[in-house]
């Protein structure tokens, strides 16, 4: 028997109703926020979890599998990136049984109550880093040990592993380093992360303008010849360098991650409130339309970072990228669900 006209459009706009809503639960779920530790006055990680939780972020990169952290995560149904710490990857990637005990001692305690999106092996190694040889070990280790593809195994590279101008003639500085391991995200349907930073593109191009690194151009600064493709700001022209790299690597497909990307609001004469508050809350309304070269294609990112971190050493800015002050208050007006 038929269904009348009236049964028909309700059955319609119900079915929109919720293709719609999912939708937006997948966009609101595109910002993430690195929780570093490196500082004395920082706030328990219970507090942390709980302030996640009160400002609607829905995931967190956390650089170790910090048990405390990962206790206080338990139920908490926040997303993680877990990174696996450079000094323990010359050991897993050259022993499958050493991969084994950190995957039972790390992974399977946390599995069912935390949700562990992605496992980071090594964190901006380069090519001519001593652990370079034992990332692809330690990660193909790694994966064998999860005896499941619910974890994506990957790694988090640095934008410069890329050079090419403009953007369509990226290509990784070693190919010899990069495409077996774009092999290995390809046969396992794991995205590429990569860390992101248009503060430092900036810092190392005298004739960049500010608003090109701040999103707040109004006109395409960049036009790539190859394709016509405009370009209004630098987080756009280096992730679409990455996906450039990543097609002549033979993974065209392939998603991005970016695993940070960040301002500081203080320590450099650009670095200021202002312009990191401005850069944050541009970022997070940008990513969900995607790049010109992925348009519409919503970018995961996790903005870096939680805190002020006053124990890193390098740049004095180095200490100033938090969203919050170590005792918990916001330096900007974010709407991390934008």
């Amino acid at each position: 028997m038929g269904i009348s006209s009236k049964t028909f459009a309700l059955t319609t706009l119900l079915l929109f109703a919720v293709i719609m809503l999912h939708g937006l639960q997948i966009t609101e779920a595109q910002i993430g926020v690195c929780y570093g530790k490196i500082g004395n006055n920082l706030p328990s990680d219970q507090d942390v979890v709980n302030l996640y939780k009160s400002q609607g972020i829905a995931r967190m990169r956390l650089y170790s599998p910090d048990q405390s952290a990962l206790e206080a995560l338990k139920g908490s149904n926040i997303d993680i990136i877990l990174d696996v710490p450079r000094d323990k990857l010359i050991s897993l990637g050259s022993d499958p049984s050493a991969a084994n005990d950190w995957v039972q001692n790390n992974i399977v305690p946390y599995a069912s109550d935390v949700n562990i999106r992605y496992i980071t092996v090594g964190n901006e190694i380069m090519p001519n880093d001593a652990e370079a040889g034992s990332v692809l070990p330690a990660m193909k280790n790694i994966q064998n040990a999860l005896q499941s593809d619910k974890i994506k195994v990957s790694t988090a590279i640095r934008s410069d592993l890329v050079t090419g101008f403009p953007p369509s003639d990226g290509a990784f500085t070693s190919s010899s380093y990069m495409n077996p391991i774009v092999n290995f995200l390809t046969s396992n349907g794991s995205p590429l992360l990569a860390n992101i930073y248009p503060y430092f593109s900036y810092l190392g191009s005298p004739t960049m303008q500010l608003n090109y690194a701040l999103f707040t151009s109004t006109n395409a600064q960049v036009t790539d010849q190859n394709n016509g493709l405009q370009y209004q700001n630098v987080f756009d022209a280096l992730v679409d360098t990455v996906y450039a790299a990543l097609a002549k690597a033979g993974a065209p497909d392939t998603p991005i991650v970016v695993a940070e990307s960040g301002w500081p609001s203080d320590g450099d004469s650009e670095a200021t409130i202002e312009n990191a508050g401005t850069y944050y809350s541009n970022l997070i309304g940008h990513v969900k339309q995607g790049t010109p070269l992925k348009q519409g294609q919503a970018i995961e990112t996790y903005l870096f970072a939680m805190f002020d971190e006053n124990q890193k050493t390098g740049a004095p800015a180095e200490n100033h990228f938090g969203l919050f002050t170590p005792d918990q208050t916001p330096k900007y007006q974010l709407n991390f669900n934008n």
